[in-house]
């Protein structure tokens, strides 16, 4: 018992520290319905290089078109600039020197080399004979290093050839581990595996090959990527390979944000990303790839920071109780405090605080119940919404609007672009402008900007992000209601809502709304 406590101690001096590889800009983009354009592939891998500062991101397979070729090309050439082409792989095929010609010609120095991970891919797939896919792989790691390039080898299936043909795979790396491949790399292709089995599978291969680099590769599709990559580390690999928002075919990958988290909380593993670009990179990556992210997804889901439940609020109010070491600020980001039915004094009381609202304890009360009695009608109550709730409660009169629509015009025509033609009242002095644009609020908006920017000499703040909900049931008179995330030239954000039974109307009661928060502020 003694030494096996000093063991523990000795190992928990000496953190291990995990390489992670991204792969979102290939196996994510096998996610169904995602397709990143050249651009966008090279601004991705830029931030996870510079910003998020993942060890490795594997771009693209080889020779799947030539747009790809193009974004690779342009990733390689940002990555030598940098000093980072080493950390830019793509994946291979061994296909008798075609992938890696590809892959050379697009200058990148790093292969992931794809064999056969179990003997019935090898058999049915290839229609070879162990010894022969063994030999074509040589062939393709000579003919790689004649090329000044490093090879990782993937080993696809892995998890099926343990399972099925444990064999063949020593078989497969009694031939290749004294070669001069660099990474190992061990996918759970099918997503099959469990944290047990991933322990039980990689225990063995590290007693029989305790000097080679084993990269794990999870997918999720019984919900386990997470887990399986923890159960990984534990056993002993050296390397994760995750994406962005768990992008990646079927069910996905394991997701960048929470392996990162665990791995620094729960084990005390050493990366060397930067956390507070999580959010950041997460967000660039749902835009681009139009795959939304699930509010309570994990550190990156827009609800993942919010208080609801009242007594949540009065512990945090107590010393924090109810906080974990998943504090946002360590993401860039804060905790925020629900207004429904379930609020209570002390969520309304930290959403007062931070409008600079100061209320007696009975004026608290009243505020609650009203807030109680609007999320019983399935209401959404925001922060942006307190003051105007306070001011009715309270028997005050509403501040009348600084910023108001006095009349517009929006049309659409077939073949033509939409025309916005409006009146508004900013301050009692009466303004008009028009526009077209490329939908009826684009040109309602631009029209807007023009007389910020030509009449008032103004800024105007920056559309971040527009939903739309609808809710189910076919009727075409449903209240539509529109949320739109507005950025201010200071970096803050607000969010505004509009509910109207038209669309565009919606949008515009959200914008008036933001315009006389603006002028509020100003």
């Amino acid at each position: 018992m003694g030494k096996e406590k000093q063991m523990t101690n000795t190992y928990r001096r000496i953190p291990p520290y995990i390489e992670i590889m991204d792969c979102t800009l290939r196996d994510g983009e096998q996610t169904s319905g995602v397709s990143f354009l050249p651009h966008e592939k090279l601004m991705i891998a830029r931030r996870l290089l510079k910003d998020v500062n993942v060890d490795r991101i594997e771009v693209a397979s080889a020779r799947v078109s030539e747009g790809e070729k193009d974004a690779v090309k342009m990733i390689c050439r940002y990555a030598e600039h940098e000093n980072m082409l080493n950390r830019v792989e793509v994946l291979g095929f061994v296909d008798g020197n075609l992938s890696i010609d590809w892959i050379n010609d697009c200058g990148c120095r790093v292969i992931n080399l794809l064999a056969k991970g179990s003997l019935k891919h090898c058999l049915q797939q290839l229609h070879k004979r162990p010894e022969e896919h063994i030999a074509d792989i040589k062939d393709s790691i000579n003919y790689a290093s004649q090329k000044n390039m490093d090879v990782n080898l993937y080993l696809e299936d892995w998890s099926s050839g343990m399972k099925d043909s444990p064999d063949y795979v020593y078989q497969l790396m009694d031939a290749l581990v004294n070669t001069k491949i660099r990474r190992f790399l061990l996918p759970d292709t099918l997503g099959i595996l469990n944290p047990l089995q991933v322990i039980e599978f990689f225990r063995k291969m590290l007693k029989r090959y305790p000097e080679a680099h084993f990269d794990f590769h999870a997918h999720n599709d019984y919900d386990l990527a997470v887990s399986n990559s923890l159960a990984a580390v534990l056993s002993g690999a050296k390397g994760l390979h995750v994406t962005v928002n768990g992008l990646g075919e079927r069910c996905g990958n394991a997701p960048l944000a929470s392996v990162q988290v665990i791995l620094k909380d729960q084990f005390h593993a050493n990366t060397s990303m930067n956390e507070s670009k999580l959010n950041d990179i997460s967000r660039l990556v749902e835009g681009y790839s139009g795959i939304a992210i699930a509010p309570n997804q994990p550190i990156v889901g827009e609800n993942v920071f919010t208080q609801v439940a009242g007594v949540h609020a009065d512990g945090d109010n107590k010393d924090n109780l109810y906080c974990n070491d998943l504090m946002p600020e360590r993401f860039g980001r804060k905790r925020e405090y629900a207004l429904g039915k379930n609020s209570g004094k002390a969520n309304i009381a930290r959403n007062l605080q931070d409008l600079g609202l100061e209320l007696s304890p009975e004026q608290t009360k009243k505020v609650t119940k009203r807030i109680t009695e609007l999320g019983d009608r399935k209401e959404i109550v925001t922060p942006d919404d307190l003051p105007y709730i306070v001011s009715d409660v309270l028997k005050h009169n509403v501040p009348e609007d600084k910023v108001k629509l006095v009349s517009y015009m929006v049309s659409s025509s077939y073949g033509l672009k939409p025309l916005a033609s409006i009146k508004v009242d900013i301050n009692g002095n009466e303004y008009e402008a028009d526009s077209t644009g490329d939908g009826q609020y684009d040109a309602f908006v631009k029209a807007l900007r023009k007389i910020y920017k030509n009449a008032l000499n103004r800024t105007f703040p920056t559309l971040q992000n527009y939903a739309v909900t609808i809710p189910p049931g076919g009727r075409t008179d449903a209240l539509v209601q529109a949320v739109i995330t507005w950025r201010f030239d200071d970096g803050k954000y607000i969010r505004t809502r509009g509910l109207d039974a038209d669309q565009t109307e919606a949008a515009i009661k959200a914008t008036f709304k933001m315009l006389n928060i603006l002028e509020e502020g100003k």
